[in-house]
């Protein structure tokens, strides 16, 4: 039995107190860094021109096509409950999700386009915010205001991203739906509705299919039933709402018709695909080395994922997943690549937890450049102010790139700017998915090193304990 004068006693009643001021000193520094992000943006806004900071083309196409859902109902094809591929918008752009898609966004009618482009704006900043919490959550960091602090802390240079910047210009429901998969797959796995997010954001937009063989690979069965059952429901309710436009979809090949995106090899789509377009100076003729490649990276990442989830890496399993669908999807825009995120965030919660100086500096080092390689940039940095928006470029806006519009016009032409670029134009032009090759291989580093770490006793592992917070 122990008294209140013993030394261990005392060691103990001081801990409590001191981990309690530092976590009241990182809430407070994260407040204020977070703080100083959003009022430099909101000074901006304020400061220039609407053109300069929020061009919500992609809004607008989301509002428009839940508009013709609602509303339209052609009287020259009566099989079909609405023309919503049949439509173009603004640039030309097209409507390119699933049915289901058009049938979710016809909450966004609900009110008028202007009301709608500030709560766009709110919901992706609670969004990033939640994400980061999360991610830190999944890490096995305990609730609470250490937790919180390091999320605002974080946020303030993630705000300043390119992809997060150009997701508020554009309007874009990349982050909701990022936050949507990672709030879904670190909850426990006992909950039986655990794989509905991933099947509901996949019914929206198809790239979130990835994580369905992730969790069978995991031996989450359940879970991809559900997210398997979620997804085929959300095809089925399609095809009863809007049979028309289902069958035109998903029968009639339309989701598979890349052409509906525009150019393949344009400078904004940072994907394998995109890179062998430009490399090879053709369109028709990189699809054939880029589904031998996509292939390859499909089984090397989903093993990578497996084998990290097992070794009790499951968030940067879960991310390891994330990036191999980046890089295979033959459309990774830049705003897509949100991604970067949760995975600075790992990196960040590694570096903490790590015991070895070295690696604690590797892991902070991986967190600064992540950040640093697709931080946004003044668009007058490039002399065009108002080309992609103020603080909507990043450095792979540094070369030259070719007018969507022309592509839609001409198609596939050998003088396009993208298949001319040289010297760091190269780099500069593909730098985020460089960047995604570079971090696929240091994921298979990782995972190698975790089987040769394990050996042959490698066996799914528990949870990472909770502790007070990074």
């Amino acid at each position: 039995m122990t008294t209140a004068s013993d030394p261990a006693v005392l060691r103990e009643g001081t801990v409590a107190p001191a981990r309690h001021r530092r976590s009241g000193r990182l809430l407070a520094a994260g407040a204020v860094a977070f703080g100083a992000a959003l009022a430099t943006y909101v000074v901006y806004a304020k400061t220039h021109p609407t053109v300069d900071w929020m061009d919500a083309v992609d809004l607008r196409v989301y509002r428009d096509g839940g508009l013709i859902v609602r509303h339209i109902r052609p009287a020259y094809n009566p099989h079909r409950a609405s023309p919503l591929y049949d439509w173009r918008g603004p640039a030309l752009l097209q409507f390119t999700y699933p049915p289901f898609a058009g049938m979710a966004f016809t909450v966004l009618t609900l009110t008028s386009f202007w009301t709608l482009w500030k709560i766009s704006v709110g919901v992706n900043i609670a969004a990033l915010l939640t994400t980061i919490w999360l991610t830190f959550g999944g890490l096995g960091y305990r609730r609470g205001p250490a937790r919180l602090g390091a999320t605002l802390l974080l946020a303030a240079p993630l705000f300043w991203t390119e992809p997060v910047q150009r997701t508020l210009y554009l309007g874009q429901i990349e982050i909701v739906l990022m936050t949507l998969i990672i709030w879904d797959l670190c909850q426990p796995d006992r909950r039986w509705w655990k794989g509905a997010g991933v099947g509901l954001a996949a019914g929206i937009k198809l790239v979130p299919l990835i994580f369905i063989p992730y969790l069978l690979l995991t031996r989450r069965f359940r879970q991809a039933a559900v997210a398997t059952g979620t997804f085929a429901a959300t095809v089925l309710l399609g095809f009863a709402v809007l049979p028309g436009d289902s069958r035109e979809w998903w029968l009639d090949g339309l989701f598979i018709n890349g052409s509906r995106d525009g150019f393949i090899g344009w400078e904004g789509n940072q994907s394998l695909r995109a890179i062998i377009t430009r490399f090879t100076g053709s369109v028709a003729g990189a699809e054939p080395a880029w589904l031998v490649v996509a292939a390859l990276t499909t089984v090397v990442g989903l093993a990578c994922a497996a084998v990290l989830d097992r070794a009790g890496h499951q968030m940067v399993a879960l991310l390891t997943c994330a990036l191999t669908g980046l890089l295979i999807s033959p459309v990774s825009w830049d705003h897509h690549w949100v991604w970067i995120v949760p995975g600075t965030a790992a990196a960040a919660g590694y570096a903490v937890r790590a015991r070895r100086p070295v690696a604690r500096w590797a892991a902070a080092g991986l967190a600064i450049g992540i950040a640093g390689v697709f931080g946004a940039w003044p668009g007058s940095l490039w002399g065009e102010p108002h080309d992609l928006g103020g603080f909507s470029k990043g450095l792979i806006w540094a070369p030259p790139n070719t007018d969507p519009e022309t592509y839609l016009r001409l198609g596939d032409r050998r003088w396009y700017v993208e298949y001319h670029w040289h010297g760091l134009q190269l780099i500069a032009g593909n730098l985020y998915v460089l960047a995604g090759i570079g971090l696929f291989v240091l994921l298979v580093a990782f995972a190698v090193d975790a089987v040769r770490t394990a050996g042959p006793r490698l066996v799914r592992a528990t949870p990472v304990p909770s502790r007070s917070g990074p």
